[in-house]
């Protein structure tokens, strides 16, 4: 198994440290917050979600928006009493060890409620092969959550497993939901309704005081045959691809209250490569999950 490669842009060969210099000034953008609205729950309501086991459904309607000319479905997804397994990869296809962390990562999509997302950096993509899932958002989220993660540099393929740095990931049990898991204290219930999707986020008495979230559009099935740089003459396939990221800001709660959250997906939807949904919710404090939902119509 190789062992994992540092991004480039903390530990180089000396003829690319100028390089990576440079690059380092580019890879920052900003990241717009989601919105977000407080809405009171009964008490006796909220305990009931959180002991319900994560289920999805779908149901036809008719929409009213001037935008749809056919009915439109809308299907909803509930938390289980557990958290959920969240599962970040930082990869690149310009990066020769990542293929190994790709693979490993798609072998995990036979969990329902497994929350993968494959984050592509930018900073390979100056080094003959230009990523096409790659994004300067995500390099940005992944020198952020160093932080929090324990990780001491950015590197590939990075994975970060429940908010920790998971340097042995090839080499452990693969996560799974059905390992014992932390009971959560945060209930969720997702809702698509043509292409808004809404979020309840229900605190149990035990809650973190401040919680924050994410939004991630991911998608399977994508294949890249790649024509230069490390990789050049492999054929990469990719799942749990991340296409869209959007971050809400922290948020105080409120005893007995849920928080409504809503997100327009920009990316479309592909029937050649399955999508989802995911909402991650975290301890504003530590930046950790305390529960993640999928949706998957």
């Amino acid at each position: 198994m190789p062992e994992a490669r540092p991004a480039p842009l903390v530990s180089f060969p000396p003829r690319r440290a100028l390089l990576h210099a440079a690059i380092a000034l580019a890879c920052s953008a900003p990241i717009w917050p989601a919105m977000a609205q407080t809405v009171a729950t009964p008490a006796a309501t909220t305990a009931a979600t959180a002991a319900t086991t994560a289920t999805t459904a779908t149901t036809a309607t008719t929409a009213t928006s001037p935008r749809a000319t056919s009915p439109i479905a809308t299907c909803t997804a509930r938390s289980g009493a557990t958290v959920a397994p969240v599962v970040e990869l930082y990869t690149s296809e310009g990066c020769n060890s990542c293929p190994p962390a790709d693979q490993w990562l798609s072998r995990l999509k036979a969990d329902a409620q497994l929350v993968g997302l494959a984050f592509h950096v930018d900073y390979w993509d100056r080094l003959g092969w230009k990523d096409r899932f790659a994004s300067p958002a995500y390099t940005e989220r992944q020198a952020q959550q160093r932080a929090n993660n324990g990780a001491r540099f950015s590197y590939t393929p990075q994975v970060v497993l429940d908010g920790r740095d998971h340097k042995d990931w090839h080499a452990s049990r693969p996560p799974s939901s059905t390992h014992s898991r932390a009971i959560a204290t945060v209930a969720m219930v997702l809702t698509r309704d043509g292409d808004r999707i809404a979020a309840t986020v229900a605190p149990a008495s035990n809650a973190p005081a401040r919680l924050a979230a994410f939004w991630a559009v991911t998608e399977h099935g994508h294949v890249t045959a790649v024509k230069a740089g490390e990789n050049a003459g492999v054929t990469l396939p990719h799942d749990f691809v991340v296409r869209e990221y959007s971050a809400v800001a922290a948020w105080a709660v409120q005893p007995g209250a849920a928080t409504t959250l809503t997100f327009m997906p920009a990316t479309p939807a592909s029937a050649s490569h399955p999508r989802h949904i995911n909402l991650v919710v975290l301890d504003a404090g530590t930046g950790r999950p305390v529960q993640a939902l999928k949706l998957g119509c």
